[in-house]
């Protein structure tokens, strides 16, 4: 192992001292310290591609944004999901956190590993987990009645953002899954499971 490299946050991969990190780096984990007590695993594995993790960082603010066609909770909600497929833990708690911040019912998100047969989610949100649901399961497809069903409720912008913001998540929870990253004990979501 490097010098450099003192943190290893995964079991996987080491990070280095805060020092190591470019300027801009640091001042993403800086804001993410005032946020949320500490800066997240995932950044300080992220910071050691700088570049990326800029333009990662830029992309995610990109689509999570108040002027989003898609409220806040939802796309939460999408995120915990997404995360729960792909079984990232770390994911699954930051983005649980996140929900319930913006106003998610706990029994809701409780409920989520089991969306389909839950009272608890009105047909938009069946429309829009089930995307996401086949639009992440390697095993699935977003197919013509899937892509119909969710039409239905959000116009061809709002598909688009949920699309990216699916994307994202998978990207980022895969990252995360692989290297093992640990939850952080933001929020207790039950459901931390692939299905």
């Amino acid at each position: 192992m490097d010098r450099a490299t003192t943190r290893n946050l995964s079991g996987r991969i080491a990070t280095p001292p805060d020092h190591a990190y470019p300027w801009y780096v640091r001042l993403i984990f800086a804001l993410q310290r005032r946020k949320y007590g500490a800066e997240l695993q995932s950044a300080r594995l992220w910071g050691r591609l700088p570049r990326a993790f800029l333009t990662l960082t830029l992309l995610y603010r990109s689509i999570d944004r108040k002027g989003s066609p898609i409220d806040p909770a939802l796309r939460s909600l999408v995120q915990v999901r997404v995360s729960q497929i792909n079984s990232c833990g770390f994911c699954i708690d930051l983005n649980g956190a996140a929900a319930l911040e913006r106003g998610l019912d706990p029994a809701k998100l409780a409920a989520l590993a089991a969306w389909e047969q839950s009272p608890a989610f009105d047909e938009r949100e069946k429309a829009v987990l089930a995307y996401a649901d086949a639009a992440t399961d390697p095993a699935r497809r977003v197919d013509d009645a899937c892509f119909a069903r969710l039409r239905a409720f959000l116009d061809e912008d709002a598909v688009l953002e949920l699309t990216a913001l699916i994307a994202f998540q998978n990207l980022s929870s895969k990252f995360n899954a692989a290297l093992a990253l640990p939850a952080q004990g933001f929020c207790e979501v039950p459901g931390n499971v692939r299905r």
